[in-house]
């Protein structure tokens, strides 16, 4: 009789709601209907459900058993859709949460792990990247995150005090990219007039990056093998409408592309918009159109590629946090920034180099489209602390 009585109070207080698990419940407010409580102020108060220190404490960076859940605040990382947006994912959301990819028709069976492994492979085959004899650097200022904004120049020398042109800029996929970056007008707003020429020397760039570098070779043949793609010359051509289609950023006009925003830079708003390449930055500053202030991030990496989160005036146009791959190939950016985009368009794309992660955030162009419905990349960078 006595086990009979303490089922049915035990039935009795489940349908009054109340609940001994913080199973869905951690991180939200005291809710009295509830007979435990699962906030930071349970452990005040004594009032903790009994499993708060598994579920709540060791799990609040982790996603384990919170996917899909509903935002709070009070959570220290957040496991639902529109996390990578607001770059406030938990470390293991796209593991847990995030796996189902997003490219062409065999995205959703490309796993994190696959693309870490492959971004290790693209690293090592990365044989045209500036050695330490070829780029000298000089990081100088390191600001921290609430200082970005403040446009005081802190470094009085150039980010890069020597490269070897010579050495770098005669390989052909660099050629490449230097005919390709001087083909934009950077104010949004302006239509970009494409002349055949220019479509030729992007011809030029995805052979040279893609199809005549081991490591692009690489890129599609790991693309090919999952079914994204089912030959070269669709890859390729995709490749092309992806980063060199024109849309519309500012006034109906179409003067943007990935590329463009990415690789060359824009000015929008009355400050600088994408702007993710090392190669163009050095070009800029040493020219005297680009003045370097300080650096707010600096990668673990003690070789190139490097990653860093820049300041700087580009002709009187800010940028708080340029984040950048620093001393890489073009192939190595560019394959780097495609792969991120067919496998986890509009999300966080978790790479491994060298051992060490890197994570490359990608956003989708949502306002136009090519094909049968495929968005523009509208954006994709190194995603540093204070990006």
């Amino acid at each position: 009789m006595k086990a009979i009585a303490v089922l049915a109070l035990w039935i009795t207080l489940f349908h009054q709601g109340y609940s001994y698990s913080c199973q869905g419940r951690c991180g939200y407010g005291t809710d009295n209907n509830m007979s435990c409580q699962c906030n930071a102020s349970c452990e005040r108060y004594r009032d903790c459900c009994s499993d708060y220190a598994e579920l709540c404490k060791a799990g609040a960076t982790s996603c384990k058993g919170r996917c899909g859940e509903k935002y709070n605040s009070q959570n220290e990382c957040h496991c639902n859709s529109k996390c990578a947006q607001h770059n406030n994912c938990c470390s293991d959301y796209a593991d847990l949460c995030n796996s189902d990819g997003g490219g062409g028709d065999g995205g959703s069976a490309i796993t994190d792990a696959e693309i870490k492994a492959l971004s290790e492979t693209i690293f090592a085959l990365d044989s045209n990247k500036a050695s330490a004899s070829e780029l000298i650097i000089e990081p100088q200022a390191l600001v921290h995150y609430s200082q970005t904004s403040s446009k005081n120049d802190l470094s009085s020398k150039p980010f890069v005090r020597y490269l070897n042109e010579e050495a770098l800029f005669s390989r052909p996929t660099y050629a490449a990219l230097l005919a390709v970056l001087d083909n934009y007008k950077r104010i949004t707003g302006q239509t970009e007039d494409v002349s055949a020429q220019q479509l030729a020397e992007q011809e030029t760039f995805l052979k040279e990056t893609i199809s005549n570098t081991e490591l692009g070779r690489e890129l599609f043949a790991f693309l090919y093998t999952k079914g994204v793609y089912a030959s070269e010359e669709e890859f390729i051509q995709d490749l092309k409408m992806m980063w060199f289609g024109l849309y519309s950023r500012n006034n109906n006009k179409m003067d943007s592309s990935g590329f463009e925003h990415i690789f060359a830079g824009e000015i929008k708003g009355g400050k600088v918009s994408g702007f993710h390449n090392w190669i163009q930055f050095y070009l800029l500053e040493k020219s005297g159109k680009m003045n370097y202030y300080s650096h707010s991030f600096d990668g673990p990496w003690t070789s190139y590629p490097d990653v860093f989160g820049m300041q700087f005036m580009w002709e009187g146009y800010f940028k708080q946090v340029g984040s950048a791959v620093i001393g890489c190939s073009p192939e190595f950016d560019f394959a780097l920034y495609s792969l991120c985009y067919i496998t986890r368009p509009g999300k966080q794309c978790r790479l491994s180099l060298g051992g060490k992660e890197l994570i490359i955030q990608t956003y989708t162009w949502d306002n136009s489209s090519y094909g049968d419905g495929k968005k523009y990349i509208g954006s994709a960078f190194p995603s540093t602390p204070s990006n």
